[in-house]
């Protein structure tokens, strides 16, 4: 027999199982949407580290970078929004994620306190925080096939 506390503990485990995929999808397209758009509307506060990092790329301007960049993020909020397009907007994030972590490697006196690894900067933790976008994308993406598995 079950105790209150434990019936009381189910019913919070199956509300966040039922809602926490949709809450997801839906915090992606916001955060996505909302930083996206900023940058070609030219008043995103990442716009000076984003062109830092993307200013040794061949063939395109910085400027440009941060339009495609910016509204690239634009359409993976959108897809968020529909569940039949998510799977399309998380490959298009992992791509946008790839570029994110460059700063790390290419900009290392911008993201880390005296070129030490163990101190980012704001810079620097805004960047590693998309650790969690990455492993939350992994939990949305792995709703579409994983429904009842006993993995966790």
């Amino acid at each position: 027999m079950k105790s209150k506390l434990e019936q009381i503990d189910q019913n919070i485990a199956k509300f966040m199982k039922l809602w926490g995929v949709h809450a997801l999808r839906i915090s992606f397209a916001i955060i996505f949407f909302w930083f996206g758009i900023l940058k070609p509307l030219e008043v995103s506060a990442a716009i000076p580290l984003l062109k830092a990092t993307v200013a040794w790329l061949p063939f395109i301007e910085a400027d440009v970078w941060v339009h495609i960049i910016g509204w690239w993020e634009v359409v993976i909020g959108i897809l968020f929004l529909f569940k039949k397009t998510t799977r399309i907007a998380i490959g298009l994030l992992f791509l946008q994620m790839g570029g994110t972590f460059m700063p790390l490697i290419f900009l290392p006196d911008v993201v880390y306190q005296n070129n030490n690894l163990f101190l980012p900067t704001m810079e620097g933790q805004y960047i590693i925080k998309n650790l969690m976008i990455i492993s939350a994308a992994l939990v949305v993406g792995g709703s579409f096939y994983a429904k009842d598995s006993k993995l966790s």
